[in-house]
């Protein structure tokens, strides 16, 4: 159940980094609560995956999949661009997380 719950922080990260781009500096309000009620509920699930989760496991795996989902997000989204530097360091975050994932 931690590893799921560890899941939705992380996809809820992805939420509040994407509004808060969209939000232009808090500057637009509806992007603006949707990155604070985002924040609230990634951190209160990462919190309640710390219970069960080593510290390092559960801080890297949250992190990793934010940082993976913010960069598609980007590609998507934004039009950022997708080189193939960009998709190696993506995909070595990626790796770290299922080694992170095997070794717990």
């Amino acid at each position: 159940m931690a590893w799921l719950i560890l899941f939705i922080a992380g996809i809820f990260e992805i939420v509040w980094s994407f509004a808060m781009k969209e939000s232009h500096g808090f500057s637009k309000l509806a992007p603006s609560l949707v990155t604070i009620v985002g924040m609230l509920v990634s951190f209160g699930c990462l919190a309640w995956a710390m219970r069960v989760l080593p510290l390092g496991t559960a801080y890297t795996v949250w992190t990793g999949i934010g940082a993976v989902g913010a960069f598609l997000m980007g590609i998507f989204f934004l039009g950022e661009p997708a080189s193939a530097m960009r998709i190696i360091a993506a995909t070595l975050i990626v790796s770290g997380l299922i080694l992170m994932k095997v070794s717990s």
